[in-house]
């Protein structure tokens, strides 16, 4: 009796998880297998499958000067994430102490990330306009500069000018993740501490810190991620240049893939930015101590 009602529940669940794993699989699985298979081949739409080895990868690696640049601009866009963690993790400290309007000053932060990167692309392309922008504007106005600065149009502050408007956009995403688990740490903790003659800067480095881990680890991979696809606000408001001051793997793909019809090299270009990614991820748990998404009572 027992098995026959332990079969009915697996099927019962099994019933329910099938179209979700039949849509993860067409649309995930799939795509990621035919890239791989790509990146190993001589390919085009309508053409003929030839194996190519690692020709692609070797013309990657030791020729594509592009390809370079768009790998070090990613880790540059990835290596700001830990500065916009920080500050989240300042203004989300702030927010969470007992102040009037605390509440209005939250959602003022995270209105900055339901916006459309589209949209957000665009309000700071004119806000960095050498001609118009109002940040040229204020600076000249004020007397720091006497001559407009062409953020977007400079191979040198090009890249910053882009980190910049991709951290304020998920700054406000990392405030209310660390704002969870701040108000999710036991109050008794802190008062525990202060019995004991602990300061404010102790308890935040033995308390704090500590079971903030999993939000900041939340927040490391959703900025890891958010690096690795931050194609809209990249193309819209550079296109990947001046020079491809700006080019991310991303805009390179999309680039090779939809601008040459290169879909053998763009698909090469893709698994080495999964691996990128995956390496990354893995890396980051493995500092997170290991058990990041653990379910509490799991074996």
């Amino acid at each position: 009796m027992l098995f026959r009602k332990r079969t009915r529940e697996m099927l019962l669940v099994a019933f329910f998880l099938t179209p979700a794993l039949l849509v993860f699989f067409v649309y995930r699985i799939v795509p990621l297998l035919w890239n791989l298979a790509l990146s190993f081949a001589f390919w085009s739409p309508g053409g003929s499958y030839e194996f190519a080895g690692l020709e692609h990868y070797t013309e990657m690696f030791v020729y594509d000067d592009v390809f370079r640049t768009s790998f070090v601009n990613t880790l540059i866009y990835m290596a700001s994430m830990p500065l916009a963690i920080v500050v989240a993790l300042f203004v989300a400290l702030l927010v969470n102490a007992r102040i009037r309007g605390r509440n209005v000053y939250r959602t003022i932060v995270f209105l900055s990330y339901p916006m459309m990167p589209v949209a957000v692309g665009i309000i700071w392309q004119w806000l960095y306009n050498e001609k118009v922008g109002l940040i040229n504007y204020v600076l000249q106005s004020a007397g720091v500069i006497d001559t407009p600065i062409a953020f977007l149009n400079s191979t040198a502050l090009a890249l910053p000018s882009v980190i910049v408007v991709g951290m304020w956009q998920i700054l406000g995403f990392f405030m209310i993740i660390l704002l969870t688990g701040l108000q999710s740490i036991p109050q008794s903790l802190y008062e525990a501490a202060a019995i004991d003659g602990a300061g404010p800067t102790k308890s935040f480095f033995r308390i704090t810190l500590p079971l903030l881990r999993p939000s900041l680890f939340l927040c490391f991979v959703i900025g890891v991620i958010s690096s690795f696809t931050s194609f809209d606000l990249v193309y819209v408001m550079t296109e990947g240049g001046p020079a491809h001051a700006t080019e991310l793997l991303i805009t390179y793909i999309y680039k090779t893939a939809f601008g040459l019809s290169e879909f053998d090299y763009a698909g090469a270009l893709t698994v080495v930015m999964f691996t990128l990614f995956l390496s990354i991820t893995l890396i980051l748990n493995r500092f997170s101590g290991g058990e990041a998404g653990k379910v509490d009572g799991a074996n």
